[in-house]
């Protein structure tokens, strides 16, 4: 046995290592050592404290986005009504489907884990979750839109209503009780991860974030544009965090790994492809300026099929191009400029220097 002694005045303290070793090798994903404590140190999932280091070193606050332009152009004629249409279909389905990621994360997967460190990471997700709720409210006010008629078009809107049952159900399928340790349940766990981070946040959220930076692209709404970079630049950390949370989660639990769960969460991307689909063609009934839904559609599959390579699974329609290349350009937001102001603001704090980063094209889906 492995041991140190700490002998203080009259007082002798003996530490067991080998009893520490231990209890750092019961760290899991799930079915981990139980504790009341929430001890850090020392990191076995280490690429979980480099991501929540990262996200935090993201953090913005919608309030310091000006949207003065943005009212401007509301108000005024210069904008056609698809135009306005795109924005109250972002303002209205994120600001459902915002909450419902965020209440996913905090009380299904952060519930079910068991390291404290992905505890910790996932409680900066969930953070994230309300800024962008946060911003929608922001964007509400800003342009006099009456938060009602939100309400109505995420519950009466029947492809918002289909997209966001789609993610819904998978959620409360966890909602109980579970034996973690039966592979069902753990199947359960693994499919909820996915469809959250790869579905959903990873593909289904591409659409829309397509469509306002094509038009901020274009100089319009730049306030909720930039709003919008900055949401894409923390999605493509959560996607990430998913990612790898799934891919452990897997390796620990090589029982799950079946052809039917496979083939299962193949499908189930589909699905989430369709829901989208059917969505872009409501967002954009008719062709605007620099938009087709033809090609919407086209990106869609293209990101699908990043995602499921991703995590080990067959791409859904493999060799397809991707429409988009200039989004990456969108994501370059180490420094970016005030629009009225002229000043710089860095929403990079000095205190993530030296962290490994995601590039641009890999967070959004341009690299294989």
């Amino acid at each position: 046995m492995s041991t140190t002694t700490h002998s203080i005045g009259n007082k002798t303290f003996i530490l067991d290592q080998d009893k520490a070793e231990a209890a750092f090798a019961a760290k899991k994903i799930i079915n981990g050592r139980e504790t009341m404590t929430f001890n850090l140190l020392p990191l076995k999932y280490e690429w979980a404290y480099e991501t929540y280091k990262k996200m935090k070193a993201n953090h913005w606050e919608p309030e310091d986005i000006p949207m003065q332009r943005d009212v401007q152009q509301w108000k005024s004629s210069e904008l056609r009504d698809v135009e306005r249409w795109i924005i109250k279909m972002g303002i209205g389905y994120f600001s459902a489907a915002e909450g419902i990621v965020g209440d996913n994360v905090l009380h299904v997967v952060r519930e079910l884990v068991t390291a404290p460190e992905l505890k910790l990471v996932l409680g900066r997700h969930a953070h994230e979750e309300n800024i962008h709720a946060d911003s929608l409210l922001y964007m509400i006010s800003s342009l006099g839109i009456n938060p009602h008629e939100c309400e109505a078009m995420f519950e009466q809107i029947e492809t918002i209503r289909r997209k966001n049952e789609f993610v819904t159900r998978v959620s409360n399928s966890l909602r109980k009780d579970l034996d973690l340790t039966v592979t069902e349940n753990k199947q359960l766990l693994a499919k909820n991860i996915f469809v959250f981070g790869q579905c959903m946040e990873g593909t289904q959220f591409y659409g829309l974030f397509g469509m306002i930076l094509s038009l901020y692209r274009q100089n319009k709404f730049e306030g909720i544009g930039q709003m919008f970079r900055y949401t894409l630049r923390d999605e493509s950390n959560h996607i990430e965090l998913f990612r790898n949370l799934f891919q452990d989660l897997r390796k620990e639990n090589p029982d799950i790994w079946t052809q039917a769960f496979q083939d299962d969460l193949v499908e189930t991307m589909k699905e989430a492809v369709a829901l989208e689909k059917d969505f872009i063609l409501d967002c954009l009934p008719v062709n605007s300026l620099g938009l087709s839904a033809e090609e919407f559609n086209q990106y869609i599959d293209y990101i699908a099929d990043r995602r499921l390579e991703g995590v080990g699974l067959p791409a859904l329609n493999p060799g397809v191009d991707n429409p988009f290349p200039w989004l990456a350009e969108m994501m370059d937001l180490k420094k970016e400029q005030n629009f009225f102001e002229g000043t710089v603001t860095d929403y990079q704090k000095s205190s993530s220097l030296g962290i490994e980063e995601v590039s641009d094209e890999a967070m959004l889906g341009l690299t294989g």
